[in-house]
């Protein structure tokens, strides 16, 4: 093969310009005369000339957070139902059965499904459809 021979490959950009390097567009190479924009490392991504990015602005309107809010672990009474009837459902059991992943957060049971075994619930919390579940199933509920 011969240096005659050689071609670009099928879908190579054949528009690039190599600018700033004398002929017809050297000099300033497509920037203007003097000023930021014209020197080499003049301008940053997200640099607003001064003003406050709108990265550092977004906080201000993505509304409040309560760092002192408990986030509870959700479980909910249809996942209840796969205990045996007059067992103890306590943290312990409920990460034995795959149901909590880790202990360190406090757990809670949503009234999503239905419970139909007597069962004893040792728990953080409940809301009240789930509670009212438990007992109507003949169990109880202890808030630990």
């Amino acid at each position: 093969m011969q240096p005659n021979q050689l071609r670009s490959n099928p879908g190579a950009r054949k528009d690039c310009r190599r600018v700033g390097r004398g002929g017809k567009l050297g000099a300033q190479a497509t920037r203007g005369h003097k000023g930021q924009r014209s020197r080499s490392g003049g301008t940053k991504p997200g640099f607003e000339g001064g003003q406050t990015p709108w990265y550092r602005q977004l906080p201000k309107y993505r509304g409040f957070k309560n760092h002192f809010r408990t986030e509870y672990v959700e479980v909910n009474l249809k996942q209840l139902e796969q205990f045996d009837a007059d067992s103890t459902v306590t943290p312990e059991a409920l990460r034995e059965k795959g149901f909590v992943r880790h202990l360190r957060q406090p757990i809670k049971v949503l009234g999503t499904g239905t419970l139909s075994k007597k069962l004893t619930v040792q728990l953080h919390a409940t809301t009240a459809s789930a509670r009212e579940a438990i007992e109507k199933a003949g169990g109880k509920v202890e808030v630990i």
